[in-house]
């Protein structure tokens, strides 16, 4: 067997082997009976920790806001630790964003949980920025384990 042999069999081997193992991102989402009850409780979760957050940051002005933005990134960065993957930063992040945004609505009677300053929009953009810094950094994946040492 030349060289050249050699290389193309080293190279269609390798195809082989992407193809089965394969990229994160083109591998199919495992979506199971108990991984859909993690993210739906991340997200319950992730709702509570913004209707805390927003009577927080308002009562407390300086320590409550600090308080409801590390509250936020725990629950964000602990979903995404618990499942390993982006989806735990995900489902907590969109719980946090219905309950914000709902609790930003006004009733008619005139009532509203955030007031006009300062510490309710730093609570709403500093929540957003966290949960996209949670979800965009994620975790990384451990390769598959193949047979063959590296290098081989």
């Amino acid at each position: 067997m030349t060289s050249k042999d050699k290389a193309q069999a080293r190279t269609q081997s390798g195809v082989q082997g992407r193809a089965q193992g394969g990229s994160a991102l083109a591998q199919p989402i495992d979506l199971g009976l108990g991984r859909a009850a993690v993210l739906l409780c991340l997200f319950v979760l992730g709702a509570l920790v913004g209707g805390a957050g927003a009577l927080a940051q308002g009562g407390w002005f300086p320590g409550g806001l600090l308080l409801a933005l590390l509250g936020a990134a725990g629950a964000f960065h602990g979903g995404a630790r618990l499942t390993g993957g982006r989806a735990g930063a995900v489902a907590p992040a969109a719980g946090w964003l219905v309950a914000v945004m709902l609790l930003t609505t006004s009733r008619p009677e005139g009532d509203f949980v955030f007031g006009a300053g300062l510490g309710s929009y730093l609570f709403l953009l500093g929540g957003m920025a966290v949960a996209v810094i949670c979800a965009t950094i994620g975790l990384p994946g451990q390769p598959p384990a193949s047979g063959a040492r590296l290098g081989k």
